[in-house]
């Protein structure tokens, strides 16, 4: 079938809500990060740690995510909402019984899990086991919310979700002086206080999920039967599907986990920087990813109406959209290097060293910010086994062997952690390239459920 017209349009008017929405999570983020690193080196660097612990578990949510949004997107592509609905449903009752188990480990296993920071630096460990046990007691309202608009947006619902999140989160940026350090009268809770600060926050965001999916203001709907009738030939598929992406998400944050483990064996400086600058990249990583988001959203609903020309062109020129936004950012964060570190700590050790790791970090920004589209393009065609194998190889290789090499026996220091993120993006995106370029037999996925 021929293409009529150019998805441009499409792909702008989904991603740059996406790009609000997505970034805002990250924006807050770093807000907090600014808050903690005016505490201290060690709080950075302990609440770093712990946020990454939330973000792997993310990863592990994904599966359902992922898994569920393949498949309503060729429903909604289809003009089958009610199985779309069906589909929802379920994915939420999973999240919903995951959720409980999640807050338990988080809480009784915090203090285990954060030996992971050197023996020399009890005050970091503390505030990080701090703010992950407080944490934990909302873990079923991060959980079920963070199903609920992974899928609202994977669908297109990208101006609902960006409404949710920026509510949410500018109840946590509100909320972050007040218990944090204490000002107006409310008590000084530091790491507890930006934990209690993300909860609330995102305890409104949930009411207001809720709300948008039982008001038929979404494109979905949630229906409390299917909500509450677990089907399993549903469940198999949503695990079929989503297992690839949640194994490929697992596998890179594992690799941040050893990136960062290989940042505090160099000292509280070291690691300090390098919790900013993933604070940094994770904003960034998180406005790419609306680039990435319109494109599979728009490749897997064009697969889904037998669009298969428009699902490969719209891949294309959101590739190009997001090469240029990459280099523009680059370009923003070598210019003003030093104003960016400077609003996490006025430590001019931390600053100095900073600014000079901060080259890779923007040098970086371009072959990540194309990769992700084109993972993207590769996610919205159910591409998702080649995706979780190239980020398994990507890791070991880079991440674990290259990361070691460059940082333990030749010392490079901390800019060779980021330098080898370099070379892991490149490869991962040429690859990626080539494998979408080559024309994927996308038609004969077994996508579908029966219900």
């Amino acid at each position: 079938m021929a293409v009529k017209q150019s998805p441009l349009k499409d792909i702008l008017k989904t991603s740059f809500p996406a790009v609000l929405d997505l970034s805002s999570q990250t924006v807050t983020w770093l807000i907090e990060a600014i808050f903690i690193g005016h505490l201290s080196a060690a709080a950075l660097a302990g609440v770093g740690i712990s946020l990454q612990v939330v973000l792997l578990t993310f990863a592990v949510l994904l599966t359902f995510v992922m898994g569920a949004s393949i498949i309503i997107l060729r429903y909604l592509g289809a003009k089958d909402s009610w199985k779309a609905n069906h589909v929802l449903g379920q994915a939420l009752m999973i999240g919903t019984i995951m959720s409980i188990f999640i807050g338990m480990i988080w809480y009784f296993g915090a203090t285990q899990m954060m030996h992971i920071i050197k023996e020399e630096e009890p005050v970091a460990r503390q505030f990080a086991v701090e703010w992950l046990k407080t944490a934990s007691f909302f873990a079923p309202i991060f959980v079920v919310n963070f199903i609920a608009l992974g899928i609202m947006r994977m669908a297109g619902d990208t101006m609902i979700t960006m409404r949710i999140n920026l509510v949410a989160n500018a109840i946590h940026i509100g909320l972050l002086p007040l218990l944090v350090f204490g000002n107006f009268g409310f008590p000084r809770l530091e790491a507890k206080g930006a934990a209690l600060a993300v909860g609330i926050g995102h305890s409104v965001g949930i009411l207001l999920s809720l709300y948008f999916l039982r008001s038929r203001k979404s494109v979905l709907f949630l229906s409390f039967k299917e909500y509450t009738t677990p089907n399993f030939e549903t469940f198999k598929h949503l695990f079929k599907l989503g297992f690839p992406t949640t194994v490929e998400q697992l596998v890179w944050a594992f690799g941040q986990l050893i990136l960062s483990f290989f940042a505090a064996r160099m000292g509280i400086i070291p690691l300090a920087i390098h919790q900013v600058l993933l604070r940094i990249q994770s904003v960034l990583s998180m406005a790419f990813q609306g680039f990435g988001l319109a494109s599979m959203t728009l490749v897997g609903k064009n697969l889904g109406a037998d669009e298969e020309l428009l699902a490969i062109k719209t891949g294309r020129i959101a590739g190009r959209v997001a090469l240029i936004t990459a280099i523009f950012v680059a370009a923003v964060l070598i210019i003003f290097q030093r104003q960016i570190l400077g609003a996490f700590t006025s430590n001019q050790q931390v600053i100095i060293y900073g600014s000079q790791v901060l080259y890779a970090l923007a040098i970086l920004q371009i072959p990540k910010a194309v990769n992700i589209v084109f993972s993207g393009n590769l996610r919205g065609g159910a591409d998702l086994n080649w995706l979780m194998w190239l980020s398994i190889i990507s890791v070991l290789l880079f991440e674990t062997i290259g990361a070691y090499i460059l940082t333990v026996i030749l010392h490079v220091g901390l800019i060779g952690l980021w330098a080898i993120q370099i070379v892991d993006e490149s490869t991962r995106f040429s690859l990626n390239y080539f494998r979408f370029r080559g024309g994927k037999k996308w038609k004969n996925l077994d996508w579908g459920i029966k219900k």
